[in-house]
């Protein structure tokens, strides 16, 4: 198993969470927040991978033949739809927010402040 997917993942990672530490627009902030998320398929896709493995249909091939992890499979499936889901509540959100407040630029949501 190579290192490189896991490095690759960390490096997604890392470049989202300072593309959201550094955002001025709220939607630039959503957007980063997806491009982090899209570390997570890349390290389930990773964790997965089996060299020399099939798809894992049982029906036509032989016994003892490797298949690839069917559960990292679902929980890709799964992290994708709820990767949408959050992002499209997130802009649902900003959109609220600029039509309350008129701005999104989180430095002049002043009113939010304790």
């Amino acid at each position: 198993m190579s290192v490189l997917p896991y490095l690759v993942a960390v490096w997604i990672f890392l470049i989202g969470v300072y593309g959201m530490a550094t955002s001025r627009h709220l939607v630039h902030a959503v957007g980063c927040l997806a491009v982090t998320q899209s570390s997570t398929y890349v390290l389930l896709l990773a964790v997965g991978y089996r060299r020399g493995g099939t798809a894992p249909v049982f029906s036509d091939i032989p016994v003892g033949t490797p298949v690839v992890d069917p559960v990292v499979q679902a929980l890709a499936l799964t992290d994708v739809v709820v990767g949408a889901t959050v992002t499209a509540l997130l802009l649902a959100l900003v959109v609220q927010t600029d039509k309350r407040h008129g701005t999104v630029d989180p430095d002049e949501l002043t009113e939010l402040k304790g």
